[in-house]
């Protein structure tokens, strides 16, 4: 297995947090979902820094060097300023409540509080 983690400061590019969750929400996240050998995508913000990113989770580290359907590059402006691979020791999954885990996270709660409120 094989797991990458990208990061880029949003400072210099047009683009917000808010416009990328949006992104995810439109493109980004249907797209990835189809991703052959791809595990597992989590993407991260933090808001204090400005900074946005996403960890990656291969089957293989061939399946990891594939072309991604991603556009992030492209609507950010610029590469990322932390972009690194790493072979994985191991993995668990722990005890948890949330019986699916996709489609979780701000991108998604804010959409629904949205819905909610115009209708």
């Amino acid at each position: 297995m094989r797991a990458d983690i990208v990061w880029w400061d949003l400072s210099a590019s047009g683009q917000t947090i808010e416009s990328m969750r949006e992104y995810l929400r439109e493109e980004s996240v249907d797209a990835f979902s189809e991703v052959p050998g791809l595990r597992f995508k989590m993407w991260l913000s933090d808001p204090d820094t400005n900074r946005w990113g996403a960890v990656l989770l291969w089957e293989s580290e061939e399946a990891s060097r594939q072309a991604l359907p991603s556009r992030a590059l492209e609507l950010i402006g610029y590469p990322p300023q932390v972009a690194h691979g790493f072979d994985v020791e191991a993995t668990v999954e722990g005890r948890h409540e949330t019986q699916r885990l996709a489609l979780q996270g701000l991108a998604f709660a804010e959409a629904t509080r949205s819905k909610r409120f115009r209708g």
